[in-house]
């Protein structure tokens, strides 16, 4: 799932086909999010007195080597865009972007490029692999509900309209729940409180920072019946506001590839699930394990394929 969302991530971000750069910028580009989801790795970007430069050994060090050489080929590719007049017909993101203009007519710079570009993809890659492997744990861990996802697929027929795929009730619902069970960020984003309030008897004068806890808003009792289960019908049975489902976070700070994410999960799940069948070689629940920010299943959860689905 890691491997087919960064493939996705390098096309419609960067407008990448596979080719030279695009090997080159997937391999760097895997090392390194392989590398900072280890706890023991990561701890070098919070503690300022670990960034010590002793070379490409040192793990600071490392960490440079690799992003220079990963800012290269990205440089190098808007380099080889701006030599071109730009194509209004192309949709990645990387396009798009070259192709904006501010207030006053200018343009993104090469360095504002590249920070936008690589917050997209360390954001959207390792969140949208995780989600799915989730969604396909559960629904092997419920045979009934695989077996009533693929009948809705089955019904659209071969190669279904991407678009009428992603407005699939079953799948939409599969989707969401996966991630209400066990979002892939337990936490939202830090508010500062700009006036005093009041909540559930405590009182937060201006200046308090408060955490939204995604994972104990999806696990409330008051709004899920039953919230350890994994149950998709409850998306077929109602709508939650946007405060009791929220794992894309809330306001104007949620994630800006909330609508990205949630259609290329229903695009790979019903994509795969609709070829091929699986077991999973797991019989019990498992708990989740953390992945550098996110929440994962661990590492021993495998699904083999066993056949192909005529």
């Amino acid at each position: 799932m890691s491997e087919i969302s960064l493939q996705v991530i390098l096309q419609v971000v960067f407008g990448l086909v596979p080719g030279e750069r695009y090997e080159q910028l997937k391999q760097l580009l895997s090392k390194l999010l392989e590398a900072i989801t280890s706890e023991l790795y990561s701890m070098q970007f919070f503690f300022e007195p670990l960034q010590q430069n002793l070379g490409p050994w040192s793990p600071w060090g490392q960490f440079l080597q690799q992003m220079a050489q990963i800012d290269s080929l990205i440089y190098a590719e808007i380099a080889e865009r701006r030599s071109h007049s730009l194509d209004s017909s192309r949709t990645d993101i990387l396009s798009v972007l070259m192709m904006a203009r501010d207030d006053s007519g200018e343009s993104l710079g090469d360095q504002e490029l590249r920070d936008q570009l690589m917050t997209l993809l360390l954001l959207g890659h390792e969140t949208t692999g995780s989600a799915l492997t989730w969604a396909f744990y559960w629904l092997h861990q419920f045979p009934e509900c695989l077996a009533r996802l693929r009948q809705e697929l089955d019904e659209l027929g071969e190669n279904p309209d991407p678009i009428a795929l992603s407005q699939s009730p079953y799948l939409t619902a599969v989707c969401k729940e996966a991630l209400r069970v066990y979002p892939i960020a337990l936490i939202s984003q830090p508010r500062k409180v700009k006036r005093t309030i009041e909540l559930e008897g405590y009182t937060y004068q201006p200046g308090t920072i408060l955490i939204p806890c995604v994972y104990l808003a999806h696990r409330r009792p008051e709004t899920y019946e039953n919230p350890a289960l994994f149950n998709p019908d409850r998306f077929l049975d109602r709508k939650f506001s946007a405060s009791e489902f929220l794992p894309f976070g809330g306001g104007s700070r949620s994630c800006i590839g909330m609508a990205l994410s949630m259609f290329e999960m229903k695009l790979v799940l019903a994509t795969v699930l609709s070829s091929r069948e699986f077991v999973s070689n797991l019989d019990r629940p498992i708990r989740p394990a953390r992945r550098g920010i996110t929440f994962v299943p661990p590492d021993r959860f495998r699904l083999t394929v066993v056949g192909d689905r005529r």
